[in-house]
């Protein structure tokens, strides 16, 4: 594979040079921010099994930003890897997370339940390439399902979770909609939508991890005599 092959993938680039994608660049900046907030959040979380992870989350949330700022200036396979990389750990973080203190599973069933999202994600993602549309985002389409579908298994047993949950699905339903359109509205938005992806991906990706801190902190109150 030829790490240096130029990508030219979203309606804002023009060109191959660094600054091709300004508004797909520097929206990147949202997902520093969301994260820097998280964190600061966190700093108010007593020491508590699934805080490390909470904080974890945050880390990964930055790299992302990070991440996808270098793909969309050095326009790369490199940086498409280094803009791909942070998302996959923050989903597999997450559904371990939730599998773990949602769900209330051991730590081994929860890895076990966790590792059960690479089968389902090979066998979706063909389905759902044939959607109309979010066809184009297909290899994200699996995680708003899995999130809505854990919203409405939880809605009797973790109302709170439930509904944080099938918030967050719906925003990144959201963006995953103006992700599909960059190309297809090119015409009519010279700059694209991609860019609304990262604002809305951002603001998503930060609620989850405020719907995990809301559910530590109310599971430690309920502990307490």
């Amino acid at each position: 594979m030829d790490w240096m092959a130029p990508i030219d993938a979203y309606c804002e680039r023009l060109d191959p040079s660094f600054w091709a994608e300004p508004v797909n660049a520097v929206t990147n900046a949202a997902f520093v921010i969301a994260a820097a907030w998280m964190w600061a959040r966190l700093r108010f979380l007593p020491a508590m099994p699934g805080r490390g992870i909470a904080k974890a989350l945050c880390v990964i949330l930055a790299m992302i930003g990070l991440g996808s700022f270098l793909f969309h200036t050095e326009a790369t396979a490199w940086a498409a890897a280094a803009d791909t990389t942070p998302i996959a750990l923050y989903v597999v973080l997450y559904i371990y997370a939730a599998n773990r203190y949602f769900w209330a599973l051991s730590w081994p069933k929860a890895f076990v339940a966790t590792a059960l999202f690479f089968p389902y994600a090979a066998i979706t993602i063909p389905l759902f390439a044939k959607m109309p549309v979010l066809g184009v985002s297909a290899g994200y389409m699996p995680v708003p399902v899995m999130i809505l579908t854990y919203a409405i298994l939880l809605r009797s047993r973790r109302p709170e979770v439930a509904r944080g949950l099938a918030i967050g699905g719906g925003l990144l339903l959201l963006s995953l909609t103006f992700r599909s359109l960059d190309m297809p509205m090119c015409h009519h938005v010279p700059m694209g939508t991609h860019f609304m992806w990262h604002i809305l991906n951002a603001v998503m990706l930060g609620w989850m991890i405020e719907v995990l801190r809301r559910h530590l902190i109310a599971g430690r109150l309920k502990a307490q005599p």
